[in-house]
């Protein structure tokens, strides 16, 4: 008797996993890419674009980054936190489905007082998560001219 019990809910529970799991893929997978709005002067604030193509749950989404390049954080720009949040307060005007999140580049004074003054580079590149994929382009550069 108590087999034909468990028999029965653990058969209920794998179906209901199977069930969620589809569910989740379908309902909540979006596209995320990542543009830049094009290189700085020190001292100004540059930025990078994350557009993410879906459906939004309504607490939003966030996706993740990693941030390498030639410019060092706290020395030549602000640090930056490794996701951004993508949610309906920023739906893009004219493109039903596509939302938009975005990751300011504050840059900092030259710090290193170099003689010969030269340019730095930004590089983000999103990383895979949950309810997500990473489409093209996946990485942006931002550089910072003195």
């Amino acid at each position: 008797m108590n087999t034909k019990i468990i028999s029965k809910l653990l058969v209920t529970l794998g179906l209901a996993f199977v069930l969620g799991s589809a569910i989740t893929q379908v309902h909540g997978q979006g596209i995320a890419t990542i543009h830049s709005t094009g290189d700085v002067t020190r001292g100004q604030t540059g930025s990078f674009v994350v557009d993410y193509r879906g459906t939004l749950s309504w607490g939003g989404t966030y996706v993740k980054y990693s941030v390498s390049g030639t410019a060092i954080p706290g020395v030549d720009y602000a640090a930056l936190i490794s996701s951004v949040r993508i949610d309906r307060a920023h739906p893009c005007n004219i493109c039903q489905g596509w939302y938009y999140g975005v990751i300011p580049v504050k840059t900092l004074p030259d710090l290193r007082g170099s003689f010969f003054p030269q340019a730095y580079s930004v590089v983000v590149t999103l990383e895979p998560g949950l309810g997500y994929a990473i489409g093209e382009p996946s990485s942006a550069q931002v550089m910072i001219n003195p």
